[in-house]
């Protein structure tokens, strides 16, 4: 049975969260559940599962007519609020919060409604855990959402932003620099994870800006000290061989001595060798895509170029 000392009652006015009849079987002393009643009719249920180290797990079910009027998320913000002890809103009446430290959802990924109606619950999308729900006859993507007792209040702006930031989509960003000879040579790196060259740079950090990433790289990879002078092109990247689209950055990093280069310690678990090539003699060495934006930068003499898949956008195909 559920003591009048247990019993949770959130919201007010036309929504109330509030928990089971105490003869439910489902409740437990480590299941907190809840009916959803809106404008005086039960319409979904809520259930928090918690665990030995302070977590809990949320699972919920709405009438399916009720499920995309913003119904179901308005009940979870309550009982998420509820389960990690923050200020409940006037007309809850609850004597007891077990202050969890995570509140934990893992939704279908199908269920778009219902990723929704968590994220504006507060849950911040964590991340896709591939084929986790077994159905009759297939696996299914689920959708891991959550929120940390410490998290800001999701409708305050550091929350606000937290929530926006972990559903927007991220794409890899590249910075990749042309270094040239003395003779106009540009410098190309021969790598030992794959077969074709490609300019000195590589995958710009978090947080990190794409021109001092190409300088880290360059220093990391090669040994060299180099400077950037001016962005030469900005390349956006389609899909390809399994890899996701991208944004890459080619700036110009000067005329640097041969002899320099060849004295310089190679980074030998990425860098086999380097080599100095002029026009069109990266032919065979370099991707389709690198081929048609060194082919490109021979005769561009500026202004900084936009590029899809190497080629200015009034030839892309």
């Amino acid at each position: 049975m559920v003591e009048r000392s247990d019993w949770v009652m959130l919201g007010g006015g036309d929504l109330l969260v509030r928990s089971v009849d105490g003869d439910d079987q489902a409740w437990d002393e480590d299941l907190d559940a809840f009916e959803i009643v809106w404008e005086g009719e039960q319409i979904g249920r809520i259930e928090l599962l918690r665990t030995a180290e302070g977590d809990g797990d949320l699972v919920w079910t709405v009438v399916p007519e009720y499920a995309a009027v913003g119904v179901a998320e308005r009940a979870l913000r309550l009982v998420v609020d509820w389960a990690v002890g923050a200020p409940l809103p006037d007309g809850s009446e609850s004597l007891r919060s077990p202050g969890l430290a995570r509140v934990e959802a893992r939704v279908p990924d199908s269920d778009r409604e219902a990723v929704r109606s968590a994220i504006r619950a507060g849950l911040r999308k964590e991340g896709i855990e591939r084929g986790a729900l077994v159905r009759p006859g297939r696996r299914e993507d689920v959708v891991v959402l959550a929120r940390v007792a410490d998290d800001p209040a999701p409708d305050s702006r550091e929350g606000f932003i937290g929530l926006l930031n972990s559903t927007l989509p991220t794409k890899r960003v590249i910075a990749q620099g042309v270094l040239r000879d003395e003779s106009g040579r540009i410098l190309l790196c021969e790598l030992t994870y794959k077969a074709e060259w490609d300019l000195p740079g590589g995958v710009v950090d978090p947080s990190e800006s794409p021109a001092a990433c190409v300088v880290r790289e360059v220093a990391e990879e090669l040994g060299l000290g180099v400077t950037v002078h001016g962005l030469l092109a900005v390349n956006w990247l389609p899909p390809w061989r399994g890899w996701s689209d991208a944004v890459e950055f080619i700036f110009d990093l000067g005329v640097v001595d041969a002899d320099e280069v060849a004295r310089a310690t190679l980074q030998r678990r990425e860098i086999r060798a380097t080599h100095f090539v002029g026009d069109g003699q990266w032919a065979g060495h370099v991707a389709p895509y690198n081929e048609r934006l060194l082919d490109f930068l021979t005769t561009h003499a500026g202004p900084t170029a936009y590029l899809e898949d190497s080629r200015p956008v009034g030839e892309v195909r």
